[in-house]
């Protein structure tokens, strides 16, 4: 029966999500073109804002947990495991005093309004996976940013995005290239969990009734053994997923 009624409400959840992204495609060109980057910055969180409540007619809610004392005045490197793109939205939005920059995958930056527009001018890091080079490239542009701007750069080390909420073991090179081009970077450490329901069907329908959280763990200092370090990272995010 929940399965039935998601048809319906998918429906309405696509028709709302592309409106929203037709929207704020202009809105964003016009922010960064004539007000400069930090109109911009704030049109892409009020944008994702707009994505979680698009979310809302699913049933979907939203726990984000941040107890930490994160400082602004210098760059982050933020590591958390990934379940579908809907972990996204709320980490920009509940982020955004760190400014969020994204390592994606570089065919999302054409042809999808106001995302692939953000991900070519906001920041982010675009690699080609067929492309080591061009990617650890672009990591270590990355990485030099946010070290002279005191950005965030998000990074999901699994690589793609796990179905079913399980873990998968990190890959450590991008992650890697980080730390080394940004060493004064905080690495803080988020796990998130549920994001994957909201795909449990597939991409069609959507999931119903879906409690994403999101719980920000103690950040480290990128100092000592990288290995050991990664170790430590993986180890405090997975010990905040809950795989039923």
């Amino acid at each position: 029966m929940l399965k039935l009624l998601s048809y319906p409400l998918t429906v309405i959840f696509f028709l709302l999500f592309g409106l929203v992204l037709v929207i704020f495609h202009p809105i964003q060109w016009l922010c960064l073109k004539v007000f400069g980057y930090n109109a911009h910055k704030k049109s892409v969180s009020i944008l994702n804002w707009f994505i979680m409540r698009c979310t809302n007619v699913l049933g979907t809610r939203y726990s984000f947990k941040n107890d930490q004392n994160i400082p602004t005045d210098r760059p982050l490197i933020i590591v958390t495991n990934h379940q579908s793109m809907y972990d996204i939205p709320p980490i920009i939005w509940y982020m955004r005093k760190y400014h969020p920059k994204f390592v994606s995958k570089i065919e999302l930056g054409k042809g999808i309004p106001s995302v692939s527009y953000n991900l070519r001018h906001g920041g982010s890091a675009l690699i080609d996976r067929k492309d080591p080079k061009q990617s650890i490239t672009e990591l270590q542009k990355l990485a030099k940013y946010i070290s002279a701007n005191n950005r965030s750069a998000v990074i999901f080390p699994e690589g793609t995005r796990s179905r079913n909420g399980v873990p998968k073991p990190f890959r450590t090179t991008g992650l890697k290239v980080m730390l080394k081009n940004a060493p004064e970077a905080l690495v803080v450490p988020i796990s998130i969990n549920n994001s994957w329901k909201l795909l449990r069907y597939g991409k069609f329908p959507m999931g119903l009734g879906s409690h994403v959280t999101f719980e920000v763990h103690p950040p480290i200092e990128n100092v000592g053994n990288t290995n050991e370090l990664i170790a430590q990272v993986e180890k405090q995010i997975v010990s905040g997923i809950k795989t039923k």
